[in-house]
């Protein structure tokens, strides 16, 4: 008898009752069947208080037995068959009546309908009693067969991939996405502009140079205040509230040609300390990415990881990966992680409490990041020192200063509540997080530093630190761009303080790249050239600049060294001197990334990961 025809028939049969159908009552059917053993039982009906009755999932997440023989023995204490949802695939118009998204949150897909009777494919048999009010509400007469977690999903990527593809993209709003950028305006303006200068030279050089000046006196008074704020001593808190339970929490990897770190990223995974049962870490890979897509299939997955397939759409982004991944999560707390992270063990757990013990304003936690090989070259070096005054001290300091957080990509974690609130992450940004980090802000929500690390791998070659710092340069033009798009609204939700250091940090960066080769131009003057804007200057403001610029590096060293040290990292302080000549590069980067501004601004420049993997990282 097919699956289809046998729950024809045990609908007209009375239903479980609600002890045998209840989480003890399946754990004692697999106890009899010598499909789970004592101590299991014990321990997982523990887990079970104040959780959602979900034991199958609890069960799979912990391995106690094969998947499909404990889907067999659940289908039969729950007197219903098992089923392949793909085998045939399920009516469309069926998962319509429900709602995809709603159906992957519920672990359900409506299959087939016969006779009159829905059949509801479901991975969570402990929860239909409860669901199948709603579902005759939307479908009539109902019955259950169970299903994997997997096959589910796979049915509803078969029916409705595209539909998840389209949503992904278009999650936030068109006001606040990229996606409505004009290239056409972008070049108008730029040969206008340019115009203007051939008319005029040097009042452009003149003008450009106030600007720079500009961009590094307030950039560099934005460090030293944040900085400050950074080390002032933090307020005494008292003892957190008690935890009740542990909620769940669901960890997001995009993966894009990643064939060599699967299995370095499971392992290096397989050292958090949350409990299993309690954590699902989804990688989101691209349809048409084979190569990692079959390194994952020779790669034995822990039951608490699964590989989300990412159907093709307009654009080719981590946040359109991100955003169709979290329609498959589960839990209430969201963290996104890159391919060659290495978290420390009790980061979970740490977050989770930081969480709990703040109020819902508190929407979003960074954690920090460091490198793990910053010795490999003058780089890496660099790099690392960078990193280390970005995350110990700039940002913290951003943060308590109440300005609005430019996210990193990586160690975040969000309530998923908001998350979903603000529309998920921006498709059409190459620096989805600064750009969430800003959306954050506008509607009033709040992003904390948190003391953890996770450790990257420092990208230590100059043509990707180029294409890759040129990515970022390139997010922080179009996040400005989009939310500039109404001033006087932005100055309204973010406030005074908050808007100007929008400014500074994002309009103000990108100025100081783009204008570095100009104020590099007066050391013409040192080796005893002329300089024609600089004969055009009053002697007083010449000094006065000169002045500035030395200050402006004593500044970056000294924030660099008291970094170097807070971070723990025992690189030679020496090596601080030369970030002058380390940020130049950036200014390469700043070209590169204007220019894909205005010529192909949604183009995601591949990051390469796995070239350097320390012995004690990979065991």
């Amino acid at each position: 008898m097919t699956a289809l025809a046998q729950q024809i028939r045990l609908a007209s049969q009375p239903a479980p009752s609600k002890a045998a159908a209840g989480a003890s009552g399946l754990a004692i059917t697999l106890l009899r069947e010598g499909m789970l053993g004592p101590e299991d039982l014990v321990g997982t009906l523990s887990a079970q208080s104040g959780q959602s009755e979900r034991l199958l999932d609890q069960l799979l997440a912990k391995d106690c037995a094969a998947a499909p023989q404990l889907l067999q023995a659940t289908a039969r204490h729950y007197g219903v068959a098992c089923a392949d949802p793909s085998a045939p695939l399920p009516d469309p118009a069926l998962i319509d009546a429900l709602g995809t998204v709603e159906c992957l949150r519920l672990g359900l897909v409506p299959w087939q309908r016969a006779g009159g009777l829905t059949i509801i494919a479901t991975s969570r048999p402990e929860d239909f009693a409860k669901l199948q009010p709603w579902l005759q509400q939307k479908l009539g007469p109902v019955a259950m067969t169970v299903a994997s977690a997997q096959a589910i999903e796979t049915a509803l990527h078969a029916r409705r991939g595209a539909r998840l593809a389209l949503a992904a993209e278009t999650r936030v709003a068109l006001a606040e996405s990229a996606r409505g950028f004009g290239r056409s305006r972008g070049l108008v303006v730029v040969l206008m502009l340019t115009l203007l200068a051939a008319l005029w030279p040097m009042v452009a050089a003149l003008t450009l140079l106030a600007l720079a000046l500009l961009s590094l006196l307030l950039g560099t008074a934005l460090k030293l205040a944040a900085a400050i704020a950074a080390l002032r001593r933090p307020l005494r808190e008292g003892p957190p509230p008690a935890l009740a339970r542990l909620p769940m929490v669901s960890i997001i990897v995009a993966l894009y040609r990643e064939d060599d770190i699967a299995a370095r990223l499971i392992r290096r995974l397989s050292r958090l300390d949350y409990p299993h049962n309690l954590l699902e870490v989804l990688l989101a890979v691209e349809e048409h990415d084979r190569l990692t897509r079959e390194a994952l299939t020779k790669t034995a997955l822990p039951p608490w990881m699964r590989v989300i397939v990412v159907p093709p759409g307009k654009v080719k982004t981590k946040p359109r990966a991100l955003n169709l991944a979290l329609d498959h999560c589960h839990g209430t707390i969201i963290g996104v992680y890159d391919a060659e992270d290495a978290p420390n063990p009790d980061q979970i757990r740490k977050i989770v409490e930081r969480f709990h013990s703040r109020g819902p304003e508190v929407a979003c936690l960074q954690g920090m990041l460091d490198f793990y090989n910053p010795r490999t070259n003058w780089l890496s070096r660099c790099f690392t020192l960078e990193y280390a005054t970005w995350f110990r001290l700039v940002l913290p300091g951003v943060a308590r200063l109440g300005l609005a957080v430019p996210l990193g990509g990586t160690t975040l974690f969000f309530r998923r509540s908001v998350l979903e609130e603000l529309g998920g992450w921006d498709a059409y940004n190459v620096t989805e997080d600064a750009d969430l980090g800003i959306r954050l802000a506008r509607r009033g929500y709040r992003t904390e530093l948190v003391e953890t690390v996770t450790a990257e791998e420092a990208n230590c070659r100059a043509v990707p630190w180029i294409k890759q710092r040129s990515r970022w340069i390139k997010g922080y033009m179009m996040t400005w761009v989009v939310h500039m798009r109404s001033p006087r609204q932005l100055f309204r939700e973010l406030g005074p303080k908050a808007f100007t250091g929008f400014q500074v940090m994002f309009l103000g960066s990108v100025l100081q790249a783009l204008l570095a080769p100009l104020m590099w131009s007066f050391w013409l003057l040192v080796l005893g050239l002329p300089h024609p804007v600089a004969d055009a200057l009053p002697s007083g403001i010449f000094h006065l600049m000169i002045a500035f610029f030395i200050l402006s590096e004593v500044a970056n060293i000294a924030l660099a060294l008291v970094a170097l040290k807070r971070s723990g990292q025992t690189l030679a302080p020496l090596w601080v001197v030369s970030l002058h000549l380390y940020f130049m590069l950036a200014a390469v980067a700043a070209y590169k990334g204007f220019w894909e501004m205005l010529t192909r601004p949604f183009y995601w420049d591949k990051t390469l990961h796995g070239i350097f993997d320390p012995a004690d990282l990979a065991k």
